[in-house]
């Protein structure tokens, strides 16, 4: 029996995730991850505390042999395919990992009578605000995803939300903003800047990266995730937001500016389908009922973030 499952636990937010637990409690967790290109098993903290179990979530089969194994009290769900571009090229990894493997996760909980089922999910799913908008996102904004991945992710929201609802499975859902720190695939734009920076290559911006993102700690997500634990909260839905809207221009500067390196690193490409303009997180509802804030101060977590990445090479 074990206490907790994390799955994908050896991806981005999903390994910082882990790393938080293991300054916060000592609770066995089980960890499960495919390991596909996003993902590093170097992620995982080697200590007793944490044991990784290799598994895809898209084959019921096997997530169901792991369940009845372990028996988990809780579940905290990271594991997704979450890069847009990827999702536009081929929509049925996301279709099958983020929907499918999503519904296996859910049936195998309620087999076990699983006490929580936290399902991590993204601002994506709200759509597209425009750049002058006063109201941004609440757990209120309708769903209006526009692109592959996000239909994906609002897709397994309604599925988690009707296992509570027909089923009974208690549920937490969280919508996050962009994440940002260690850990996160050289795919995203934060890293992808910093190692073209390095090699002194141009990062094109996807219509001159005049986006707006609502930029999110990754260590402050793990520290919202827990508060809603430790406060026992269940069967409800919550924003998690950074509480720091930023251009991807202005990001990608300020990451060559801590490098030292010239702006001339930035070219302008065109626009990808399914670009959302702007993105605004409200965490007001959190705020309010756990006293929860974003704590990293960006231009301090981007420094540390930078940092990083450079100690890597």
């Amino acid at each position: 029996m074990s206490d907790i499952i994390v799955t994908g636990g050896a991806g981005f937010i999903g390994s910082n995730f882990l790393h938080y637990l293991k300054e916060v409690t000592d609770q066995k967790i089980i960890v499960l991850d495919n390991l596909t290109y996003a993902a590093d098993l170097r992620f995982v903290p080697a200590t007793p505390q944490f044991e990784f179990v290799w598994c895809d979530i898209t084959n019921e089969n096997h997530v169901d042999h792991i369940f009845k194994k372990y028996k988990p009290k809780k579940v905290f769900h990271f594991a997704a395919e979450s890069h847009v571009d990827n999702s536009i090229k081929n929509y049925r990894p996301f279709l099958e990992s983020n929907v499918v493997g999503t519904i296996n996760l859910l049936n195998a909980s309620l087999s076990i009578d699983i006490e929580k089922f936290h399902h991590i999910s993204t601002d994506e799913v709200y759509g597209s605000l425009e750049l002058d908008d006063d109201n941004i996102f609440t757990e209120e904004t309708p769903y209006d995803p526009r692109n592959p991945y996000s239909a994906s992710k609002a897709a397994a929201d309604h599925y988690v939300k009707t296992w509570h609802n027909t089923y009974g499975l208690p549920y937490i859902i969280t919508n996050c903003s962009n994440n940002y720190g260690k850990h996160q695939h050289i795919e995203k734009l934060i890293p992808k800047v910093i190692y073209r920076a390095m090699k002194g290559e141009v990062t094109y911006m996807y219509g001159g990266g005049h986006q707006i993102r609502d930029w999110l700690h990754v260590w402050d997500h793990a520290s919202a995730v827990w508060t809603l634990e430790e406060q026992g909260i269940l069967n409800d839905n919550f924003n998690i937001g950074g509480d720091c809207e930023l251009s991807n221009m202005t990001v990608t500067k300020m990451i060559l500016d801590i490098m030292d390196k010239s702006h001339d690193l930035v070219g302008v490409s065109e626009g990808r389908p399914g670009q959302d303009l702007r993105y605004g997180m409200s965490f007001a509802k959190l705020e309010e009922r756990t006293g929860w804030r974003p704590n990293v101060e960006f231009r301090t977590g981007l420094e540390e973030t930078v940092d990083w990445y450079l100690k890597q090479c």
